[in-house]
């Protein structure tokens, strides 16, 4: 099989496993954030290192709650440093400088993301954000649950979220061997993390129409309308989103 099929075909099985194995997970968590919009809460979004991406991903695009905030720590992305930002994830007591800058509360939600969850700096921003009543959910992949964590406490990004989703994603991420020594290519933790930030995204906006409220996302601003639709969304939450 050449690398590019191969690659597709471990792609296809890790989104069939989280479509089939994790559904009822990802409605669980679609409630939870339902709870929390309805409520007029928002939802934070972090990620180290690439996991940040969905952060990207659910933040101020076409088809985006507008009640998100990302967590833009610029010492955890890749652009001020890439090895420098896998130092920072790794260490013990960041996240509480970080979390103080955010206003998180018992009405709001929190997607922490990580693939391996081993790392100090996500879970100690999860057991901070649920240390203020703010529900935390996860996406992480449970092969890592057996391998050892490098919180001081040995635990995983599951072990402190309300609701964790298994993304399914292979020990290593990447998944096909490119090299002689095995060495592999090809990692696929954004594809299925990224579809299953939206699939929870998709689930609180079905249960809010059922609920009778109608869901707050953004229009693209490239469609007739788009902008205009879009600037009362941003008024609406500019003082709450240090981003927009």
């Amino acid at each position: 099989m050449d690398f590019v099929s191969e690659y597709a075909a471990v792609v296809t099985g890790v989104l069939d496993a989280v479509w089939t194995k994790e559904r009822a997970v990802i409605e669980r968590a679609g409630g939870i954030l339902s709870d929390s919009l309805a409520a007029d809460g928002m939802l934070y979004v972090f990620g180290c290192g690439h996991s940040h991406m969905v952060e990207e991903e659910l933040f101020y695009r076409a088809g985006g709650l507008g009640a998100v905030c990302p967590i833009f720590e610029t010492s955890t992305m890749l652009h001020e440093g890439a090895a420098k930002s896998s130092r920072i994830e790794r260490m013990s007591g960041y996240a509480e400088l970080v979390a103080e800058r955010y206003d998180m509360g018992k009405k709001d939600c929190l997607l922490a993301v990580s693939s391996s969850g081993i790392n100090p700096f996500v879970i100690e921003l999860a057991q901070i954000a649920r240390a203020k009543g703010t529900k935390v959910l996860g996406i992480s992949s449970f092969y890592y649950k057996e391998k050892p964590s490098r919180h001081r406490e040995g635990l995983h990004l599951p072990d402190v979220c309300d609701v964790c989703i298994d993304n399914h994603v292979p020990t290593g991420d990447a998944c096909v061997a490119v090299c002689s020594d095995g060495t592999k290519a090809g990692p696929v933790s954004s594809v299925a993390s990224l579809a299953i930030a939206d699939a929870i995204m998709l689930s609180a906006c079905q249960k809010l129409r059922e609920r009778g409220m109608e869901p707050e996302v953004f229009k693209s601003g490239n469609c007739a309308g788009g902008d205009e639709y879009n600037e009362r969304l941003i008024g609406r939450f500019r003082g709450r989103v240090r981003s927009l």
